[in-house]
């Protein structure tokens, strides 16, 4: 089989190169005399309410959360609380096996009635002495040691009474009662398990006081902390009720910051209603605070921000006056803020000044725009830059 001669590679590749340049510059023709109105996605700027807004995770928690323990180690012998069981403040959670402790208080009781038995024998000698010591039988000496014993004995006494109180204050522990009003949300011992008291109390019972009213603790970062202010409306979902809206208020701003590898956030606290208690503790919230609301206000989506027309400047220096009141970081924004409005089938440039934004859509503060007119989004001829390229500056190596 015989190959085709170089010089027929050389004319396929000269015609190959001659199409797509020719297709080029079809193509640029095509996109230059394209309408404006089909070239460039745009949007009407238009007037309305613009909410600006902190999103955040956190967790639900009763408001009040009991943690009932234990002030002595004994075994439990038996347990009247169950999770989710209701309890009324004083009532009966557990009780502990009581042996050990009776028989100290027995121990504690013989010692009391030696202790009483020395003092009632201490008196009746100082008594004796006192005569004896009047009638000058005996020594000033021998007199003062009768009033000692008998002032030890006494202090005996007072010793072994405040044993027996301390003995009578740990029977009375074996009992465990709830301290409040509330919900068994967690019990962590069983019949039979031994609990010892020995650095801390050992947790038995976590009582809900009340789970009509619960607190979400969520995590706010820094940047973010400073336009939240207390008694702000806050919405938030929950993934046991996805497509259900719950409502709450912001509580507290806890000042102790948390710090996870150099991320600086706070714990914001919401307060929340649970009338119907479908809000379960542990859940996970999505929270929406809202920190500014504006009515009737120029907004733009804030893509129109973005966009720059191919051949422009990416940051314009403008100048712009800024509204009275405007503080530094205000007026520095303003005098860069820059849109790109269709008229008469043309782009022009419009310095703007911005306020609040949502994200999606910001507030036009001032400048030559107004209701009606339209942005420019996107040039849907643009050839998208490349990921790859460094936009930044480059590290000169030494």
């Amino acid at each position: 089989m015989n190959r085709p001669p170089l010089s027929f590679w050389v004319k396929l590749l000269v015609v190959l190169l001659l199409a797509g340049a020719g297709g080029g510059i079809w193509l640029w023709k095509n996109n230059s005399e394209m309408p404006a109105e089909q070239r460039y996605r745009t949007r009407p700027v238009e007037r309305g309410t613009l909410v600006q807004s902190v999103s955040a995770n956190g967790t639900l928690n009763p408001v009040v959360l009991v943690t009932v323990g234990s002030q002595i180690s004994a075994r439990v012998t038996r347990l009247y609380a169950d999770f989710n069981q209701r309890v009324k403040a004083g009532q009966v959670l557990a009780e502990l096996d009581p042996a050990l402790l009776v028989a100290t208080e027995k121990q504690t009781l013989a010692n009391l009635a030696s202790a009483r038995a020395s003092l009632k024998l201490a008196r009746a000698n100082e008594e004796r002495l006192q005569q004896l010591f009047a009638q000058e039988y005996i020594s000033r000496q021998e007199m003062d040691q009768a009033l000692q014993a008998r002032e030890v004995a006494e202090a005996q006494v007072q010793v072994y009474e405040a044993q027996h109180g301390r003995d009578r204050a740990n029977l009375y522990y074996t009992v465990i009662r709830s301290p409040v009003s509330g919900v068994v949300v967690d019990r962590q011992v069983d019949v039979g398990q031994t609990v010892a008291a020995s650095l801390q109390a050992p947790v038995l019972f976590k009582i809900a006081q009340d789970l009509k009213q619960m607190q979400i603790n969520s995590a706010v970062a820094e940047a973010d902390v400073g336009a939240i202010a207390i008694g702000q409306d806050v919405d938030f979902r929950v993934d046991a009720f996805s497509e259900r809206d719950f409502k709450g208020k912001v509580m507290q701003i806890r000042l102790n910051p948390t710090i996870t590898s150099n991320v600086v956030t706070y714990n914001v606290v919401v307060s929340v209603e649970n009338r119907d208690e479908i809000l379960l503790p542990g859940m996970t919230a999505y929270i929406t605070i809202t920190t500014q609301t504006k009515h009737d206000v120029l907004m733009v989506p804030s893509a129109a921000l973005r966009f720059r027309p191919a051949g422009k400047a990416e940051s314009p220096n403008l100048s712009s006056v800024p509204a009275a009141g405007a503080t530094e970081g205000t007026r520095k924004r303003a005098a860069g803020s820059l849109v790109h409005v269709l008229r008469g089938g043309k782009i022009q440039s419009v310095a703007i000044q911005t306020g609040i934004t949502n994200g999606r859509v910001t507030e036009i503060s001032d400048g030559d725009l107004r209701e009606g007119d339209t942005v420019v989004l996107e040039d849907v001829t643009a050839t998208p830059r490349p990921q790859s390229a460094p936009t930044g500056p480059r590290t000169r190596l030494f």
